[in-house]
């Protein structure tokens, strides 16, 4: 079913109506009702009653987003709150890495112990802990220096800066965002079809196909890197942007 963006976020945000001072496209917009003065609103193009939110010269009248810049934007809001939550929990692990480089030898200790009581359960239920992969790999990191935890948790911010800059930026549709989230994501995807291969899991695998799926969108939908027409054909199909210019492109002005 196709969604009618317009009416859809008028209904969520409210009409966004505009009283132009030139005559002939002044009445075009306004209609009078039983109930009082409405005014055409400049995204879906339906009437509104009550005064104008704004006027003055056509010239002047707001952009409203409409149609497929509505879409766009509803996409992009969804991979900038994609974006903020992958970097508040990068940052959480970060911070437990630090806390883990702190307090190592008492960690392991009480991981030790704690292996000691849960061995003969496991070995119950015909399972192994000193041969499983998971223990093994904790048990690795017990090895590492306190320099090199302290470097992985600096790096892990760092990532996280990286999305939640992200995150901000495609939240308010910034195109520098948008280049920056198609380069930090294609650089990563290496990384993760490596360690989709080494382990697979289904959080690895819809996590890799949903970064492949935003790199082609934005690069495609937002004409980057001079795609499409590049930045000059994107500027153009934003003048469309307002039902206002719509009007005027028709001849109504006089």
């Amino acid at each position: 079913m196709k969604i009618d963006w317009d009416r859809r976020t008028c209904a969520r945000r409210g009409h966004v109506t505009y009283a132009p001072v030139e005559g002939a496209l002044r009445e075009r917009l306004r209609a009078d009702t039983g109930l009082g003065e409405a005014w055409r609103c400049l995204r879906c193009g339906d009437f509104a009653l009550g005064d104008p939110h704004g006027s003055g010269p056509a010239a002047e009248a707001p952009l409203v987003p409409r149609g497929k810049v509505l879409r766009d934007l509803f996409i992009l809001r969804f991979l900038a709150i994609e974006r903020a939550v992958r970097g508040v929990f990068i940052v959480l692990v970060a911070v437990a890495v630090w806390r883990f480089s702190n307090s190592q030898d008492a960690v392991r200790r009480l991981f030790d112990e704690y292996l000691d009581v849960l061995r003969p359960v496991f070995r119950h239920f015909h399972y192994d802990l000193d041969h499983s992969p998971v223990v093994g790999t904790i048990q690795k990191t017990f090895g590492y220096k306190h320099s090199t935890l302290l470097l992985v948790a600096v790096l892990l911010l760092v990532y996280a800066l990286i999305e939640i800059v992200e995150a901000v930026g495609l939240w308010y549709a910034k195109r520098w965002a948008e280049y920056l989230t198609v380069v930090a994501t294609a650089a990563f995807l290496p990384l993760e079809v490596y360690e989709l291969a080494e382990h697979i899991s289904w959080l690895k695998i819809a996590t890799l196909v949903l970064n492949i799926l935003a790199v082609l969108y934005i690069a495609l939908a937002k004409r980057l890197f001079g795609l499409r027409g590049g930045h000059r054909a994107f500027e153009a199909e934003r003048q469309s942007a307002s039902l206002l210019e719509i009007e005027e492109s028709a001849g109504v002005m006089v």
